[in-house]
């Protein structure tokens, strides 16, 4: 489990491809500290275990299944990532509660200014649009972030200048492809209303008019 709050860039320094499968070997360009074999890292928003480390480097394992939810076999040495160990017991939750399980790709359409900040507009497949809410929260390559704006297959977010600077964010550009993760809430809630048994005596599943009827708007 993860935060969404970025510690740190990481450097792809070595990268093994066969047979559908990955493994990379990531150097930390921040201190990080003690880590242990077996433990996750996000890359990207993606959730890696660690298989070995050395004092600044680590190496992941990507499956395929990884490979064909995310854009990690199209990672090239040199890379700079974005990394966050998982969250300890009595970590502060800055962010929102990330899985790491990536949803879909996102694609960026727009980067504009305003003020400091800068806008971005984001397109993604529209069978995710009901996971996404006006001020709810999403995860792009990992980072935790508040959705300004949706539709059924956009959304808008607003980029502070601190997170810019400190993520691999700042060499995104209109066309660049992101890890999406929708919030993980949002996507219990859904399948939950998806598989509702229809009331008894109704003639329909979950809807508006029972939510009201039975107290829950």
């Amino acid at each position: 489990m993860f935060t969404g709050i970025i510690q740190g860039l990481g450097e792809i320094v070595f990268l093994d491809k066969k047979n559908g499968e990955c493994r990379l070997t990531l150097r930390s360009l921040f201190n990080l500290e003690n880590i242990v074999d077996g433990e996750s890292i996000a890359v990207n928003g993606v959730c890696l275990s660690v298989e070995t480390h050395g004092k600044d480097d680590f190496t992941v394992y990507a499956s395929r299944e990884t490979l064909r939810h995310t854009v990690v076999g199209e990672f090239s040495s040199g890379r700079q990532v974005n990394l966050e160990r998982s969250l300890a017991v009595g970590d502060r939750l800055g962010g929102h509660l990330v899985s790491g399980h990536v949803d879909c790709l996102a694609h960026v359409q727009e980067l504009r200014h305003a003020g400091q900040s800068f806008v971005c507009s984001l397109s993604f497949p529209e069978e995710y649009g009901p996971e996404i809410i006006p001020r709810g929260s999403v995860a792009l390559d990992g980072i935790s972030l508040t959705v300004d704006d949706c539709g059924r297959d956009f959304l808008t977010i607003n980029v502070i200048p601190d997170t810019r600077k400190r993520t691999c964010m700042r060499w995104w550009r209109a066309g660049s492809c992101v890890h999406m993760e929708t919030d993980m809430i949002g996507k219990y809630v859904r399948r939950l209303i998806a598989q509702q048994e229809p009331p008894r005596g109704g003639n329909g599943g979950m809807s508006r008019k029972f939510l009201l009827e039975n107290g829950f708007l």
